[in-house]
């Protein structure tokens, strides 16, 4: 039966939820000050009848808690308030979904192998997005553990997974989270979380969690029946309540976030987070809440390397300044203007968020030099200034990437770059991406040229579900192209099962689109066993043409690299009046990788420097190095012959 423990000393990780104590019992704790009274209800046949309800103490500040001594993990259990019953706010598992009763679970049980795991430095990064229900057929991280060796075979060293907290529903993105403590119950149990990344630890692969502090979703949120202070009145969020950082009895709300984030890196040993969307994070505190939520677990994990990496939409460099310098200290920002220019230099459209990029040379040279490309101008699209200035950033403070989530998402038919553009320009655009000095990023089956779409899907109750598909298309509007008639039934439904189910990968694709996969694994390899790209130090780049340019990158143990990138027609540039292209002295240039190589389904290399100036051929990427011969052939010598 149930007992107040009374004065019986107990000992927290986390100042919210329900944990197993070492000497028996759980603690319970939960901010409520929307109720007078608060009590455990244990699910009934668990439980004598008579002892389903445990009393909680009411503490200051609206809190409540209590140490219930016959309380076990594995126990079922909702809160009981003065207006109704519901999921505990910091549920550390809800395997009914979000309308269920909370479950209590103990971490300490897990047997941990990686106490000498410290992390990977920052020059070592390459990043993979997923969602674990599309990244295979079964969609659970039992199945995903299946596929790190193959990963970390690949040469990725982190991989960055979408918002996993419970939300309602047979499937959805994850970005409408409801129970942030909560791993979603369709991927497998907690300890299956623990299991994927005790494995990908042993493979020396990070693992980041995407976490949504912006808003939360719209069907199972009940934090409003314990306060209503968790949501600001001051602020208009995007996509539902904003929340209150800033303003009246926003300490708790605070501790709830903080709390949340060292949860996911302490109990589950996550090496990161990636804040989702933080210009919809609103707060005029002295010391931001994403500042202390990144002062706190660097405090939290001495001797590991933890990855704290932002999305913001405004380009706010500030984020990723050091804390001394007044900034929030994390470690990157996702950098959308590196894949816009992208994005427009392979296909030439240029519609909507589009609009402001041309794809020209100079963009990806400065994109790769300077991080983002609009640091304060005017874009015309959003009609105001863009971006702030970021000079101070070095290239690993931004993530570039081909492909996410939201960018594949965004195409008509959830079509991926390659099912876009050329195959000859996704390959060069390969090559910068993984060469360039930043930290680049991969989308689930990029690798291999995945066949299968990503769509935007979610699973709500049908009014709800007819809200959402609406709200989808006035979105995907802004594309003029959209926008017309004919396109108008083109996008599938969100909320049907089949949309959800197109998404999974094949990977019997790896072998089928061998050329693919092999053009990413060199190319990693290149970037990892190179030492001039392995740790790059000065770089510097040159326009040839609109479409073609050339980075150098500077090492005087090493010889330099040049990387020429033509994402146009046969260029033939003679003279060539560019000291970037000049050999290191008494010596030549020679091809170290092209990704015009037969083994890629390209057409071969014949040598770019000649006789009669430089000849790059269309839509290509070519590595040189210094070679001790400075000899040039003559240009076209075959056809002479």
């Amino acid at each position: 039966m149930p007992v107040m423990a009374g004065s019986v000393s107990t000992q927290r990780r986390l100042p919210i939820g329900a944990e197993v104590q070492r000497e028996g019992g759980v603690h319970f704790r939960v901010w409520a000050p929307a109720s007078a009274t608060v009590a455990i209800e244990f699910s009934p046949e668990e439980v004598d009848d008579n002892a389903a309800l445990f009393p909680l103490e009411h503490e200051s500040d609206g809190y409540f808690s209590g140490l219930c001594a016959d309380a076990r993990a594995g126990q079922r259990y909702k809160i009981r308030l003065a207006n109704g019953v519901f999921p505990d706010p910091a549920s550390r598992f809800q395997p009914e979904g979000p309308h269920g009763p909370s479950k209590i679970v103990d971490p300490e049980t897990f047997d941990w192998t990686d106490g000498a795991w410290r992390g990977r430095p920052a020059h070592e990064r390459i990043g993979y997005e997923l969602h674990l229900g599309t990244f295979t057929p079964e969609g659970t991280w039992a199945a995903a553990l299946g596929q790190l060796e193959e990963l970390a075979r690949l040469g990725l060293t982190f991989i960055e997974i979408m918002p996993l907290a419970e939300f309602p529903g047979r499937f959805g993105w994850g970005y409408d989270g409801v129970n942030l403590f909560a791993p979603s119950h369709l991927y497998g149990p907690p300890d299956d979380v623990r299991r994927f990344i005790n494995r990908a630890h042993e493979l020396r692969l990070m693992v980041i969690l995407d976490v949504v502090y912006n808003h939360f979703g719209p069907d199972g949120n009940y934090l409003a029946q314990f306060s209503r202070d968790y949501f600001s009145r001051n602020y208009s969020c995007e996509w539902g309540d904003a929340l209150n950082f800033d303003g009246e009895n926003s300490g708790p709300v605070r501790e709830f976030f903080l709390s949340n984030a060292r949860y996911w890196t302490e109990e589950f040993h996550f090496d990161g987070l990636r804040f989702d969307a933080t210009q919809q994070i609103f707060d005029r505190s002295p010391s931001p809440i994403l500042r202390d939520i990144t002062h706190a677990l660097r405090a939290a994990t001495p001797g590991r390397t933890l990855y704290l990496v932002g999305e913001n939409e405004a380009q706010s460099a500030s984020l990723a300044r050091l804390e001394s310098a007044g900034g929030c200290g994390l470690d990157a920002l996702w950098n959308d203007d590196f894949h816009h220019a992208a994005m427009v230099a392979a296909t030439g459209r240029t519609e909507a968020y589009y609009l402001d990029y041309r794809g020209t040379a100079q963009e990806l040279i400065s994109a790769v030099k300077r991080g983002f490309l609009y640091q304060g101008q005017w874009h015309r699209w959003q009609a105001h200034r863009r971006g702030h200035p970021a000079f101070e950033l070095t290239p690993e403070n931004f993530v570039i990437f081909l492909q996410n989530h939201d960018q594949v998402a965004n195409a008509l038919h959830g079509h991926r770059l390659h099912q876009l553009a050329s195959p000859a320009h996704c390959r060069a655009l390969t090559a910068l991406l993984l060469l360039a000095p930043s930290t680049p990023m991969l989308f689930q089956g990029q690798e291999f040229g995945s066949s299968a779409p990503f769509l935007f899907f979610v699973d709500h109750h049908p009014e709800l579900g007819r809200d959402v598909r609406a709200g989808r298309l006035r979105f995907l509007q802004q594309f003029r192209s959209i926008a017309t008639d004919e396109a108008q039934d083109v996008p599938p439904d969100p909320g049907e099962e089949r949309t959800f189910l197109r998404c999974k990968l094949d990977f019997a694709e790896r072998e089928r689109h061998a050329p693919t996969y092999r053009l990413h694994a060199d190319l990693i390899r290149l970037r990892r066993e190179d030492p001039v790209f392995s740790e790059p130090g000065e770089i510097d780049g040159a326009v040839l043409s609109d479409r073609a340019f050339v980075l150098r990158y500077f090492s005087a143990a090493a010889g330099d690299r040049l990387l020429l990138v033509n994402l146009g027609p046969e260029l033939h540039y003679n003279p060539a009046p560019e000291p970037l292209l000049a050999p290191m002295e008494d010596q030549g240039w020679r091809t170290l990788w092209s990704s015009e190589s037969p083994c890629y389904d390209g057409y071969g290399t014949p040598s770019l420097e000649t006789r009669d100036g430089w000849i790059l051929p269309a839509a290509s990427a070519v590595v040189l190095q210094p070679d001790a011969s400075p000899a040039l052939p003559h240009a076209r010598l075959s056809e002479k012959n």
